[in-house]
């Protein structure tokens, strides 16, 4: 009787015709703007860096802040997945394969945004040849090299356990090992930055917990945001309790990466701090933007997930959304607040080619209010590897078996 009502259910919602033409629309456009990324990006390896913003006083830029915010989402969005089976807990209903289909994808995003930063593929050659053991780059490349194949078998045992081909035990396993190594990517991303000297923000011990607490954050917001959507399509069968408990969970991680943050600001911003002057242009300098959508954002979000009344769709997916938001402006204030002020004076030459702000007043007058902003060819590039990534996961939808509701594709 009750696969009667589910076969019902499942005939009147819109997974009838999901999978169709419009997803197929929707593959095509992805596709599409990808290939104009690809154009952008053979523009900028024939022309340089200097068609992007990156100068010598800010040597990286959105790519490396969308390479943390992809390895966070990736990090979070995995958790979520398997720590009810590493635990014994009861998972998120059929959210569980397209929780882990997601990290997967976002893995490959945050290599390629790597790619692109090298500045040449081949230079990718040059860092496993010439590879240097002691640096934490390196260290981050193995284990995200090493996390992304731990993820497509924690997958693949996953589809292979609801057929009955793979046991409990096997699964709970690699579950436990997936999760284990997924937190130890995000803290090596951590170190990539904590381990450098003399750089505000990133100077500190907090960096990889507050990583981690970012990536949780995210991770959650995009597995609610996708729960609730493909609900609604017909796609998963996740039942109230199961958002009701995700949307809790987000609460609870939000809440903690923003006392992290106060715990950095508090330590950073205290009078005769090192790094007074960058939390002064977060909280009212030329990065307030990204602090206020940050703080304001994710704070909103809590409020929606611990408030039972405001627990509506439309709501907990304006809070997972502000949640992802805010942690890429998260992000974004790490990469361009660290660059803001100079580790050594009279560090290099002022010029053109070193500086984008006004170089012609001397060193200091380029320190002052530079602040760095992609340039039109580099959004464009980013929005093509983010094309990537939404080609990847509606192609899972279309032909992978990640629905949970009987003739969803």
């Amino acid at each position: 009787m009750s696969e009667n009502v589910t076969a019902a259910k499942a005939a009147k919602a819109p997974a009838a015709t999901f999978g169709g033409r419009g997803l197929t629309i929707g593959i095509a456009a992805a596709a599409a703007v990808t290939i104009v990324g690809l154009v952008l990006w053979g523009m900028q390896l024939a022309g340089g860096f200097m068609d992007t913003a990156m100068r010598d006083f800010a040597p990286w830029g959105i790519n490396i802040a969308l390479f943390m915010f992809f390895v966070g989402l990736s990090v979070g969005s995995m958790v979520v997945a398997a720590s009810p089976r590493a635990f014994g807990f009861e998972s998120f209903g059929g959210i569980a394969k397209m929780a882990a289909w997601v990290p997967i994808c976002s893995t490959v995003l945050a290599i390629g945004f790597v790619v692109v930063d090298l500045g040449q593929p081949l230079r990718l050659w040059e860092l496993f040849a010439y590879s240097n053991l002691s640096s934490p780059l390196m260290w981050d490349i193995i284990v995200l090299s090493v996390y992304l194949i731990l993820s497509v078998v924690y997958l693949w045992t996953l589809l292979r356990a609801e057929k009955r081909q793979a046991s409990a035990k096997a699964l709970r396993i690699v579950s436990a090992v997936v999760l284990l190594w997924a937190l130890v990517v995000c803290a090596v991303d951590g170190w990539i930055f904590g381990l450098m000297p003399s750089r505000a923000l990133w100077n500190t011990a907090l960096l990889a917990p507050w990583f981690v607490s970012s990536a949780l954050a995210s991770g959650a917001a995009l597995v609610l945001v996708l729960a609730i959507a493909l609900r609604r399509t017909g796609y998963v069968d996740v039942r109230e309790e199961h958002v009701a408990r995700l949307a809790k969970l987000l609460g609870a991680f939000v809440c903690v990466d923003l006392f992290f943050f106060a715990c950095d600001l508090v330590t950073e911003g205290f009078p005769g701090g090192s790094g007074a002057g960058i939390v002064g242009m977060l909280v009212a300098g030329q990065l307030a933007p990204f602090f206020w959508i940050q703080i304001v954002g994710c704070a909103l979000a809590a409020v929606v997930c611990f408030v039972p009344k405001l627990r509506t769709s439309p709501l907990l997916v304006a809070a997972g959304l502000l949640t992802v938001a805010g942690v890429f402006c998260k992000r974004m204030q790490l990469v361009v607040g660290g660059f803001q002020v100079p580790s050594l004076d009279y560090a290099t030459f002022v010029t053109p080619f070193t500086v984008t702000s006004d170089w012609g007043v001397g060193l200091a007058g380029a320190y002052e209010g530079m602040v760095y902003a992609p340039t039109l060819p580099e959004v464009g590039l980013a929005l093509g590897v983010l094309s990537l990534g939404v080609l990847l996961v509606l192609v899972g939808l279309k032909f992978l078996p990640l629905s949970s509701v009987q003739g969803a594709n």
